[in-house]
């Protein structure tokens, strides 16, 4: 995902894959589309794997180093997600691969990281892993005795996939200015744990252990997610004007109840939260989210995928857009974000099949004959 957001943005992106093809579950997993010619791709590979160029390589067939570290030399940054020393076994050191080209900039992503505990780095991580080891998953979820629940869809991922894109960029200035390259250690864990805001704070210095609090927020309401006739809407009141504002709409008197902003589990409090759940209830979530931003208090509907494919904001910003894939057809979906002034980005071509620019890439950028690529072909080293 961060190099594909990369290859939105014009960047010119190589993904490598085993010749099998096997061993990206993400080719696959979830619902799957079909083309005319009956080839298949899953609806996530589809939205997220455009615009880059596929080879194949196997990393433990003889020759392969070369050819991996012939591609090394042309390129900018290099990001592998793998447990740490994968590649050390196959001859690809930092120090082999920095030699090779002393500007590149390489990112391994792993669960636990490149170093620490040893009890820890040889250890496989997914999305779920990381969000329950990173301390996300502890904090989403109802409180006990319901279970924690995961952040959906996969946000660990993505969340890793952001801090290796914006730390790449950031060693690929860095490489720019000075002609030096390095290594960086992105670790799913730490990409995640990042992101739980004050908790470890407060842990340290008031010895505080956040918990599950569900949609409300603990501190102020409204500011969860509420039932309407018709579906499920948010709102959000952050301030005493706003909460102010809140009140005009269900009609209360704001001098009666501005103690309870804050104050949520006292007995007026806890009796908010009925009157604006019995007001919710009784209108639309259309009503319920015209009456509130009338007010400026920000509230919108919980939205689905059909709500958003047909709401006229998403319509009018061109969120979603049509675009050809090699493997399936014509396809519509998320488009490029964000929106840029002068370089917007652009889809110039969907996912392909495994393999499908071994000729392109090996015979342009390396200068390998069409008789040699066969050759390592039928070897199965690509």
């Amino acid at each position: 995902f961060a190099a594909h957001l990369a290859a939105e943005m014009g960047a010119e992106v190589i993904q490598v894959e085993h010749p099998s093809g096997e061993y990206d579950a993400w080719r696959y997993m979830g619902i799957r589309l079909k083309g005319e010619n009956g080839t298949e791709a899953a609806s996530s590979w589809v939205q997220e794997r455009r615009n880059a160029f596929y080879v194949t390589l196997d990393f433990t067939k003889e020759g392969s180093k070369d050819i991996f570290l012939g591609l090394i030399k042309s390129c900018d940054i290099w990001m592998e997600s793998s447990k740490p020393g994968s590649y050390d076994k196959w001859g690809l050191t930092d120090d082999v691969v920095l030699e090779a080209n002393p500007k590149i900039v390489v990112s391994h992503v792993s669960g636990y990281g490149q170093s620490g505990d040893e009890g820890y780095l040889g250890r496989a991580s997914y999305d779920l892993i990381g969000q329950a080891f990173g301390g996300l998953l502890n904090l989403t979820g109802f409180p006990d005795p319901e279970p924690p629940t995961r952040a959906s869809p996969w946000t660990g991922d993505y969340l890793t996939a952001l801090f290796c894109l914006w730390s790449s960029l950031a060693g690929y200035i860095y490489a720019s200015r000075t002609g030096k390259g390095q290594v960086i250690d992105v670790a799913q864990f730490e990409a995640i744990h990042r992101a739980i805001s004050g908790s470890m704070v407060e842990y340290f210095n008031a010895g505080v252990v956040r918990e599950r609090s569900g949609n409300k927020a603990p501190a102020f309401q409204p500011y969860d997610v509420f039932n309407a006739k018709d579906g499920w809407v948010v709102i959000g009141a952050i301030g005493p004007s706003i909460f102010e504002r809140a009140c005009q709409v269900i009609g209360l008197d704001y001098a009666e109840w501005a103690g309870v902003h804050t104050d949520i589990n006292s007995d007026q409090g806890l009796a908010f939260d009925a009157l604006l759940r019995a007001w919710v209830i009784d209108h639309t979530v259309k009503e319920a989210v015209d009456a509130f931003n009338a007010n400026n208090v920000p509230c919108c509907p919980v939205m689905t995928a059909r709500d958003m494919g047909e709401d006229p904001h998403y319509q009018a910003r061109g969120v979603h857009v049509e675009w050809d894939d090699v493997q399936v057809g014509r396809v519509k979906g998320t488009g490029v974000a964000p929106k840029f002034s002068e370089t917007p980005g652009k889809i110039w071509r969907g996912s392909v099949p495994t393999g499908y620019d071994n000729q392109r890439v090996y015979g342009d950028l390396l200068g390998l004959t069409p008789e040699k690529i066969d050759e390592l072909r039928r070897l199965q080293v690509i």
